[in-house]
């Protein structure tokens, strides 16, 4: 399929342009992490499971915003972000579900220039 073909094509680039930066290979889960540290401004020498879930939800958040399917809501007391579901996230595979919050996340680096 020329839609999939095209857009693993964009995401090895993106692989590469962070392999490029951080000097090894991010999974997705890495590449949500750091799309969360980056919109939380977190940084700590020592962050719990916990703290990694939540940096990977606002992640998930902040990138599928973009197609409204969320939209921040406020900033509590810490400096956290959060958001509110507008929509309902498309009911497909696991397959389509990582194409969808891939090609999310190759709109977010395009937005920022990466």
């Amino acid at each position: 399929m020329i839609v999939s073909d095209d857009l693993q094509q964009r995401w090895w680039i993106l692989e590469a342009k962070l392999i490029e930066r951080f000097g090894k290979k991010p999974d997705l889960e890495a590449i949500l992490f750091l799309i969360g540290m980056q919109e939380t401004n977190f940084i700590t020498k020592k962050i719990t499971k916990e703290q990694k879930q939540d940096l990977m939800h606002v992640a998930v958040c902040t990138v599928l915003s973009g197609s409204g399917y969320y939209a921040l809501e406020k900033y509590d007391a810490d400096g956290w972000p959060h958001f509110q579901q507008l929509k309902a996230l498309p009911g497909t595979n696991l397959y389509e579900q990582e194409n969808f919050l891939k090609d999310h996340i190759l709109l977010y680096f395009d937005q920022r220039g990466f």
